[in-house]
């Protein structure tokens, strides 16, 4: 994206050209099992990222730099630097993922309580309670859109959709991430196993049954494996 951002401006505002772009997205194996990407989403991601380029706002008030040059609010203690995770994600402020098959993290919205794959981390600190907190823009929204989520609790390797090779490794009890389809929206959201009816494959593949409860709202549904990604914690 941000290679054609700046090879192909004059076509920035060309829907043809966006919705080429965003079916190529669609189709991308990295996106297999993920909602479509929309063309107006992103012409809106060139639009903002063009205003970006002409003016260079900071990300988080009274924040100052380190010899990395990269904007923090506070030093992370040694608790915090000993979490595996936290070391990637604090060695990825500032980075943007040029390609939507090399998203690394998803992070849990405050918002909907959904899950999202993680566009860029901003920036991080640690809360008065000596919690960790990255700020993140997840992929397909704004700057409008960016949130503080903490590092323990909403923030995770991006979750990878089953093959239908694998639908023995969905158990009873177990987490998965499950796409909830809705009328106006399809978005990921965790979800527990109840039940499964295993069915022989065949052509198109597995056709096994998975009766899940989502987390969020405990409402509960019987879905394919195609709806479903493991979570890889």
């Amino acid at each position: 994206m941000e290679k054609l951002f700046m090879e192909s401006r004059e076509l920035l505002q060309s829907k043809e050209f966006c919705q080429k772009l965003a079916r190529n997205f669609s189709s991308s194996s990295g996106r297999a099992g993920k909602p479509i990407v929309k063309w107006n989403e992103v012409q809106n991601w060139f639009t903002t990222r063009q205003q970006e380029s002409k003016v260079k706002v900071p990300s988080v008030t009274n924040t100052y730099k380190d010899e990395s040059g990269l904007p923090q609010t506070c030093l992370l203690n040694d608790g915090d630097q000993s979490s595996p995770i936290l070391k990637g994600l604090v060695s990825k402020v500032g980075e943007k993922v040029s390609d939507l098959s090399e998203l690394e993290f998803e992070a849990k919205s405050s918002t909907d309580g959904a899950w999202y794959d993680v566009d860029m981390f901003l920036s991080h600190r640690v809360t008065s309670s000596g919690e960790t907190e990255v700020r993140v823009r997840f992929v397909g929204f704004g700057a409008e859109e960016d949130e503080w989520v903490n590092v323990k609790k909403a923030v995770r390797g991006r979750s990878i959709p089953f093959e239908h090779s694998e639908c023995c490794k969905v158990m009873v009890g177990g987490l998965v991430l499950c796409l909830q389809e809705r009328r106006d929206q399809s978005i990921y959201y965790d979800a527990h196993v109840l039940e499964i009816e295993r069915k022989t494959h065949d052509i198109r593949g597995c056709r096994c049954l998975f009766f899940i409860r989502y987390d969020h709202d405990s409402s509960e549904e019987t879905v394919r494996l195609r709806r479903l990604c493991r979570i890889l914690g």
